[in-house]
């Protein structure tokens, strides 16, 4: 009887078959069956061959480790996709998210402030309703105001017929910005599919990073939807605020804010008012107090962020401690601090306050000229700024009414600089207040601005030259 060996495909006799077997090496085919068309391969199925049954079992090992190679390559490398996989790779508001971010609405049901911009029926309020005629905007406001969770109800609006890509300028850099507009243009061509770019924080990026949006925003390529809390008139291309619609967003109220704070609450499972409130999810009951509410709604000075980071904050405290738990408005008072002075030595307010306190002087309003130079002290400003706005009101706006009031002012700045803060408040304040209550007089400013109009529109002809008479030497010539 004979066997064939499965590595080299010779014949054997069964006698000298298992010796051959333990030093083949499958190089020992014959000519014919190597560059032949029925060339056998490795970890093909011996059971074709004689005697199948006992020359399988001469190589368990190989065998063993041929079929289960490729199954285990497919187990580890390509897993297959389970229900719960899908469901990680959907964008979802984590449970461990702030409650500022869960709290953001999708839609302008939910959505509370900016009454007279966005209110029901407006016109700005149905374009931006629309799927598919939304414009490109720059969104200006105060921080807490609105502007990321509005552009969070465009993006729900426009879910299935446009693309939503989220930025922040602080992270990013006109490199991502490439690769977005890449993406959209893939998405316009091969699927009719728009993408809105939203961009926070805009006036992070300087003028020529700025300059990337605009061949994509006039091409159509991109909805470019930019937020920012500097005026976009100082910090944004004139270029790029051509191509949008400027849409500003004004400091929410007290009402907007109690708002927000009530539907927090709701959602949480918390009661208002007076009780031992309700059991949650963890089994520990907590209510707050209606002034306490309403004490978290004032502190903020409009910030709903702010609001509601407060909330979290004293009940997450208040579910710490054992039992039911009541917040108090004296318990809300200790553990959150008032909002600070929105104040800005470079941006809008240094310019919006510096502007209240001469106007306050130029109306003889001492007490808001006193309080106005206070916030501006109060909020870090610097003193030198201040005594020389001192000094040009006591020429621009007292003038010849009160012959004291410029050498005071003067004087006043002088001392400041070498006082130095926080002494030379006292001094500033003297001023203020002496150039609020002195007898006004615009005579020489108002003559000089007409000089100034004849100098620029001289009318016919050019400007005359000096008589001879006022000339130097009295017009002698010689």
């Amino acid at each position: 009887m004979s066997a064939v060996c499965p590595l080299c495909n010779q014949t054997f006799s069964q006698a000298n078959i298992e010796s051959h077997a333990s030093s083949c090496n499958g190089e020992n085919q014959d000519k014919s069956t190597a560059n032949g068309s029925n060339k056998r391969k490795f970890g093909n199925d011996v059971s074709a061959s004689p005697k199948s049954s006992k020359i399988a079992a001469l190589f368990p090992a190989k065998k063993q480790k041929v079929d289960l190679k490729p199954e285990e390559t497919v187990v580890v490398v390509q897993p297959p996709e389970s229900k719960a996989s899908k469901q990680l790779l959907q964008p979802t508001k984590q449970p461990s998210a702030p409650l500022a971010e869960r709290m953001r609405p999708s839609d302008f049901s939910n959505y509370s402030g900016q009454v007279s911009s966005l209110g029901a029926g407006s016109m700005l309020r149905s374009l931006l309703s629309s799927t598919t005629s939304i414009p490109s905007l720059i969104l200006w406001g105060p921080p807490g105001c609105g502007k990321t969770s509005l552009a969070n109800i465009i993006a729900s609006n426009s879910k299935g017929n446009a693309k939503f890509v989220k930025m922040s300028a602080c992270v990013c850099g006109v490199a991502e910005v490439r690769e977005v507009v890449k993406q959209a243009k893939t998405e316009l061509s091969m699927f009719k599919r728009k993408t809105i770019l939203f961009m926070d924080e805009v006036h992070r990026f300087n003028k020529s990073q700025q300059d990337s949006f605009l061949p994509h925003i006039e091409s159509g390529t991109i909805t470019f939807i930019g937020a920012t809390t500097e005026n976009p008139s100082f910090s944004l291309n004139n270029a790029l605020l051509s191509r949008c619609r400027v849409i500003t967003l004004e400091k929410l109220d007290k009402k907007a804010v109690m708002e927000i704070l009530e539907r927090a609450l709701k959602k949480e499972g918390i009661t208002i008012g007076k009780g031992d409130g309700v059991s949650t999810a963890d089994g520990v009951g907590v209510s707050i107090a209606n002034d306490a509410v309403e004490y978290l709604a004032t502190v903020v000075d409009g910030d709903a962020r702010a609001a509601l980071n407060n909330l979290e904050m004293v009940v997450s405290t208040a579910k710490c401690e054992d039992g039911t738990k009541h917040i108090t408005v004296s318990e809300v008072a200790t553990a959150v601090a008032r909002a600070s002075i929105a104040y800005d030595k470079t941006g809008d307010q240094h310019y919006h306050m510096a502007s209240a306190l001469q106007k306050s002087i130029r109306g003889g309003d001492d007490s808001a000229a006193l309080y106005w130079l206070g916030r501006m002290l109060r909020g870090g400003e610097d003193p030198t700024f201040i005594a020389r706005r001192l000094v040009r009101c006591a020429s621009e706006d007292v003038g010849l009414g009160d012959n004291q009031a410029l050498p005071l002012a003067v004087a006043a700045m002088q001392g400041s600089q070498l006082l130095g803060k926080p002494e030379c408040d006292v001094l500033l304040a003297q001023c203020a207040v002496y150039l609020a209550r002195a007898r006004k007089s615009h005579e020489v400013y108002q003559a000089l601005g007409e000089v100034y109009s004849a100098i620029d529109s001289p009318g016919e002809g050019s400007l005359p030259g000096v008589p001879l008479h006022l000339r130097s030497g009295g017009g002698k010539v010689g």
